[in-house]
Formats: C-alpha cells, sequence, structure tokens
C-alpha cells in the first residue's frame, strides 16, 4: 500500500527507565523514529531488547522518561490518562499476545466495548460485522472461555479494529498460537490493516511476518541497530 511522507508517529531521542530493586534499569535509549502514514513496520530483536516497550511508548501505554513521542501530531508525553485514553480509543487499535478479552462479556460485548465508550449508538451492529468478518460471525454469543486460542485472538483483532484506528499496535500476536492459527491470524491481520487503511506496528519474532512488512526496526540491548525497507511480500 502507497505511502505518504507525514509522520504518523514519531519519536525523538526517547528514553525509558523503570525503577529496579537496585535502581533504576534503562529499558530504552537515544530512540529517534518516524512511522509514515499507510506503512507496515517489524520491531525485531532478542528478547530484552525493548521492542515491547517500544510499541507501549508509542501508544501511550508506558510513559517515556526523556524526549517527546507524538501520534498523528500529538504530544503524547502532555497528555494525562484520561486524554491518552481518549486518544487511543479514536485513533489506536492494540492486538496483545495474551488477548486481554473480558471474561465475562461475549465475543460480541468484547469487540462492541470501544464503541459503547465512544458513544456509538450502532456499536453492537459494527462489532457484529467485524467478528464476520474474521470469521467468528457464528460465534458472537460466546464467551471467551468456550473458544480457542486462535479464536479469541481473531476476537480480539476484530476489537481492535473497530473503531478503523488510524494506527494499529500488535505486540507478539501470532505469539501464543499453534501454526496453524498463526498463519490465519496473520493473513486476517494484513487484510484488517488494509481494508481500514490503519498503520501497522507490530512487536514479532517470526521472520515470516517480518518479512511481510514494508519495514524492519531492529532493536539491541534498548537501541535501534537497524532500519531497514524492504519489499513486503504480496
Amino acid at each position: 500500500m502507497s505511502t505518504d511522507a507525514r509522520p504518523v508517529l514519531s519519536l525523538q531521542d526517547v528514553h525509558l527507565s523503570l525503577n529496579g530493586n537496585t535502581g533504576p534499569i534503562t529499558i530504552l535509549q537515544n530512540i529517534t523514529l518516524d512511522v509514515t502514514r499507510g506503512e507496515t513496520l517489524a520491531l525485531v530483536g532478542p528478547s530484552g531488547s525493548g521492542k515491547s516497550s517500544l510499541l507501549m511508548v508509542m501508544g501511550g501505554l508506558e510513559r517515556a522518561s526523556g524526549g517527546e513521542v507524538a501520534a498523528m501530531g500529538q504530544d503524547l508525553t502532555r497528555l494525562d490518562e484520561d486524554a491518552l485514553a481518549r486518544f487511543r480509543r479514536h485513533h489506536m487499535g492494540v492486538v496483545f499476545q495474551s488477548f486481554h478479552l473480558i471474561p465475562t462479556m461475549t465475543a460480541l460485548e468484547n469487540v462492541a466495548t470501544p464503541l459503547e465508550l465512544s458513544g456509538a449508538r450502532d456499536a453492537f451492529d459494527r462489532a457484529r460485522a467485524e467478528l464476520e468478518a474474521v470469521g467468528l460471525g457464528h460465534r458472537c454469543d460466546h464467551m471467551p472461555a468456550q473458544m480457542s486460542g486462535g479464536e479469541q485472538q481473531r476476537v480480539a483483532l476484530a476489537r481492535a479494529v473497530v473503531t478503523q484506528p488510524d494506527i494499529l499496535l500488535a505486540d507478539e500476536p501470532t505469539g501464543n498460537l499453534d501454526q496453524a492459527n498463526g498463519a490465519q491470524v496473520m493473513d486476517l491481520l494484513f487484510d484488517l490493516r488494509d481494508r481500514h487503511n490503519s498503520t501497522l506496528v507490530m512487536v514479532t519474532h517470526a521472520p515470516e511476518l517480518a518479512a511481510r512488512c514494508d519495514r524492519v526496526v531492529r532493536l539491541r540491548d534498548g537501541r535501534i541497530h537497524g532500519d531497514a525497507a524492504q519489499e513486503a511480500a504480496e
């Protein structure tokens, strides 16, 4: 998909430190990175390199200790928690490795929740349409515990895109799935991204998933150690 030159995400000299038992621990340092509209970007690197932390900083789910983080032209570092939540609700969808579905809600209710929080009157109609788009129209009334891991991740994907987000963030979206379900979720992720024209940033250890992205950023020890554009797989 074509991109334009405007950064939808922009990080300038971002640092992240967290307090440990023996004092501050540096997680990210000197991260400067722009992501353009419509781009698909993979964050790769060994465990502990800072990939997931960087994704969380991009989404305002973790506050940077220093530097600037902007999304859609909005400086996330200046927003309080309520404002960040509203911003994500309108502009971002997030998919986690461990699904994070609400166990007491049906698949339909889980997907409709972001729309209900935004005051959408057609929340359940739109949620049903997204579940049908991921092949789970017949599972609308099922609870997460009644579904397989692959089905739960497909519900999570539907929930992430139901608001038609500008930015889609995915943290190891196939990490808890077997090969067959992982491949299915991988295809759905890119199909949904194309349908909603979202910018996609994902953390992955799967080479085949990274190979489908326009660009791969490699992290090591909390720093960027590689940033390369590539031909995305058809």
